[in-house]
């Protein structure tokens, strides 16, 4: 029977492998799991292959047709095929072969076990296949003889395998320049506008853009885009308005305006221009949305390019512009209003002026905070990232206005860009703020020196009544830090982003059909090659997404846009409705207006308490998801006008919302739960005693106040002494809080204790006390207990 072997497997395009001494090689596939990283000179980088989902591949059933394998030997004895396959799998000979073959101790493991199942469980094996187990098992073959076949079953469950040359080529993002053949095309002049806050840069850059015969301005927000649109239009120079959600054209045709104020994300980079303003430059190192920069900066085809932004990009942009050819001229900017930082803390609410801007870096302490403020008969006005756009106006009007009894600003570091304010003094509340990774994990950390910089320069805006600006916090141990922080050089911008593209990610797909695209991104992402000065932007959001809606039958292309809407993937109400939308268009149902009403229960009351204000402003991104899809997929989302008139609706009742945000505090308090010390389902305040984010948990899960006694994982010696000073604080806090003084007293203006709550603390210290000295009691109690325990085992 050994004789058939050989033609049966050149008919099925095989040959056996004489391996029986291990003296053989099989021909090597297209990577090897042993690569280097790239060090951005050509090497490839060693993919994960724990990204690497297998394809199942179902056993053979019952057999239609005779089994050609079992009729040229005989039926195969499974228990005896079992033992050979094992065999096979411990052989260090065919481990190195698969190692050889891009399949590494992960996936080599993976595909024995799919393969041995497959054998196993079918009825039926080709004849091949067959001829090879049953020469094996009669002791006429080899197990290195099943290499081949093992081979060829890897590459059907791991589908990769065979194209990994393809997918390291689409994934190569060494050379972004050449993704934008009309850029290269032309020779563009880049002239860098090097400043801090309130010096004047964007100004002049605006001015050159204004005189053009055509030109584009690429901001971060949509409020700076309608600032420029505003101020264009004003100069009778017509300029258009295109961000995510909205196209406003200055021709009542419709027809496009030579100039363009636009979201970055939307800017085009195929229209030419003679003039582009690139504004807040050095967010090109953001972990999210620094793709956006990147492509502006590299693909804007236009004659001049007015890049704005922290000097602490000029060597990154030069260092971009030299691989495309392109010289860059830098103009710097002083600061037109002095700014000091003042030598003493606020301390105390009762010391606030007109003009003052309190900066938190959470939603409940702007809650907190205002509710001290207007409790001391002061009015103030609120703004926070989450608020709509018309709302941030709104206040910002309010606290501008000089008539106005409003002469407070709470806010939060939304405040940083995109509004004009008439502020004098900047008072940080706190100094650490949760930030977000390059991994995408959340971490409390001091604010950085361009974070400080951005939002203290703030004060004293140039042109308003204030013409010197003054810094200081609200409490004295930061004061020394925050003045450090200030000192210290902005640390220089060493990388751009980039994402990938639809395209790319499409190209991807055509290799690997089966593949989610959570997965489809994650392998992109792991064999993505950048040099030094790139780096691949943080995708969870997307990959949030993309797993959210993976179950609803889409196209790749509509289901990469579904993903790449803007959403806070941490609110449900938002995420929900992506849902119910994505389900909707694979049905080819248009939402309707009608629809979104129903949804959204439209038309809504004004806010009752906080938690009501914050739905509003999620059905506000409700809103805005629906406006953003509309021009993706307009025939799917037909209603955008109607939309778009309930949204300014809306806005105008959260404004009423924000406006009465201290009695909506209080109606939070009173109809919250006895105990309850939340007002709104967001990460607690970040108030004096929480600056280590990690503390020690007792055996009932009851967190304790007590700092780590180890370091956070924070570099440079700064942040270290800060720590020391930090816990110091702590323990202060926490000498206090065992009586009922001043700090009782705070926390029950701060809302973060109720009368009741406060009955029931001084219950159970006395009954504490009554007992013996606090804390001992129940320590005397837990060790007359181990000693119970320890008799009964006696």
């Amino acid at each position: 029977m050994r004789r058939c072997a050989g033609p049966l497997l050149r008919l099925a395009g095989r040959r056996p492998l004489p391996l029986r001494h291990g003296a053989a090689a099989f021909p090597a596939a297209s990577f090897s799991s042993s690569s280097s990283p790239s060090d951005g000179s050509g090497g490839s980088r060693a993919p994960d292959t724990s990204l690497f989902v297998p394809v199942p591949l179902k056993p053979v059933g019952d057999a239609a047709e005779e089994d050609v394998g079992a009729e040229l030997t005989r039926p195969l004895d499974k228990a005896e095929v079992l033992k050979n396959l094992n065999k096979f799998y411990k052989r260090k000979e065919i481990q190195r072969l698969g190692t050889e073959n891009g399949l590494d101790a992960r996936l080599f493991h993976q595909a024995f076990i799919s393969f041995r199942k497959y054998i196993m469980e079918s009825s039926s094996v080709s004849a091949d296949l067959h001829i090879i187990l049953n020469d094996i098992c009669c002791g006429a073959g080899h197990v290195d003889d099943l290499f081949p076949f093992f081979l060829r079953h890897a590459k059907q469950i791991f589908p990769m395998l065979d194209c990994m040359d393809d997918l390291r080529k689409i994934s190569d993002l060494r050379l972004p320049p050449n993704w934008y053949p009309e850029a290269r095309a032309i020779q563009r002049k880049i002239i860098f506008h090097a400043g801090p806050t309130n010096s004047g840069k964007t100004y002049h850059a605006i001015q050159r853009f204004l005189s053009a015969k055509s030109g584009i301005y690429c901001g971060p927000l949509k409020l700076l885009a309608h600032e420029i649109f505003q101020k264009s239009n004003a100069a009778n120079v017509p300029c258009d308005l295109v961000t995510g959600e909205e196209r406003v054209y200055a021709n009542e045709d419709a027809r496009q305006a030579s100039h363009i104020a636009c979201t970055i994300e939307m800017c085009s980079t195929n229209t030419p221009y003679e003039v582009a303003v690139i504004d807040e430059i050095q967010m090109i190192r953001d972990p999210a949305r620094g793709w956006a920069w990147t492509r502006a900066l590299l693909g804007l085809s236009a004659e001049e390019i007015h890049v704005c932004g922290e000097a602490a990009a000029i060597d990154l942009v030069t260092e971009l512009m030299y691989t495309t050819g392109e010289e860059v001229e830098v103009r710097n900017y002083e600061r037109l209003t002095p700014l000091t930082v003042l030598d003493y803390a606020l301390e105390s609410l009762d010391n606030l002026r007109p003009g003052d801007c309190i900066v938190c870096f959470s939603k409940n302490d702007i809650y907190s905070v205002s509710r001290q403020v207007e409790a001391r008969g002061l009015e103030c006005a609120v703004i926070y990232g989450s608020l709509p756009p018309g709302t941030k106006l709104e206040q910002a009007k309010k606290f501008n206005d000089p008539d106005d009894p409003c002469k407070i600003l709470v806010a939060t570091d939304a405040i940083g860009m995109g509004l004009n304010l008439c502020i004098k003094r900047i008072i940080f509340n706190s100094i650490v703020k949760p930030t977000i990774n390059e991994k995408g994990e959340k971490e409390i950390d001091l604010i950085t020196t361009s974070q400080a910089l951005q939002i203290a320069g703030r004060a004293g805006r140039y042109g308003s009544s204030f013409k010197q600006g003054e810094v200081t916090t609200m409490h004295r141990d930061d004061l020394a830090q925050l003045k450090e922080i200030l000192s210290e050089p902005v640390r220089p911008v060493k990388a751009a982003g980039l994402h990938p593209t639809a395209e790319q990610i499409e190209m991807f797909a055509y290799h690997l059909p089966d593949a989610t695209l959570s997965n489809l991104i994650d392998i992109f992402v792991s064999l993505s090659q950048v040099d030094g000065l790139y780096f691949v932007c943080n995708i969870d959001d997307f990959k949030f997404l993309a797993d959210m809606i993976q179950h609803i039958p889409l196209n790749l292309r509509s289901r990469y846009v579904f993903c790449t809407a803007p959403l806070n993937r941490k609110e449900p109400f938002v995420c929900t409705t992506l849902l119910k939308f994505a389900r909707q268009f694979s049905r080819n149902e248009p939402l309707t207006f009608d629809w979104l009403c129903r949804h959204t229960k439209w038309p809504l009351a004004p806010p009752k308490n906080i938690k009501e204000l914050v739905h509003l402003e999620a059905v506000h991104d409700v809103f805005d998801l629906y406006l953003w899809l509309s021009y993706r997929f307009m025939d799917m989302f037909p209603d955008a006008a109607l939309v778009r008139s309930i949204q300014k609706k809306l806005d105008d009742i959260i404004q009423i919302g924000v406006c009465n945000i201290t009695k909506l505090i209080r109606a939070s308090q009173s109809s919250a739960a006895p105990g309850a010390s939340e007002v709104v389902p967001e990460d607690f305040p970040l108030s004096r005693t929480k600056r280590d984010s990690r503390v020690f948990s007792d055996h009932r899960g009851v967190k304790s106040p007590e700092p780590l006694s180890v370091a956070l994982e924070v570099p440079g010696e700064r942040r270290a002494r800060s720590l020391k000073a930090y816990r110091s604080s702590v323990r202060q806090e926490d000498l206090k809080s065992h009586g009922r003084g001043s700090l009782a007293n705070r926390l029950l203006r701060e809302g973060l204790l109720t009368q009741e709550m406060l009955r029931q603390l001084e219950s159970e210290w006395q009954d504490q006390h009554r007992s013996g000295r606090y804390g001992l009691a129940s320590k005397r109690d837990d060790q007359s207990s181990s000693k119970e325990t320890g008799k009964k085992k006696k």
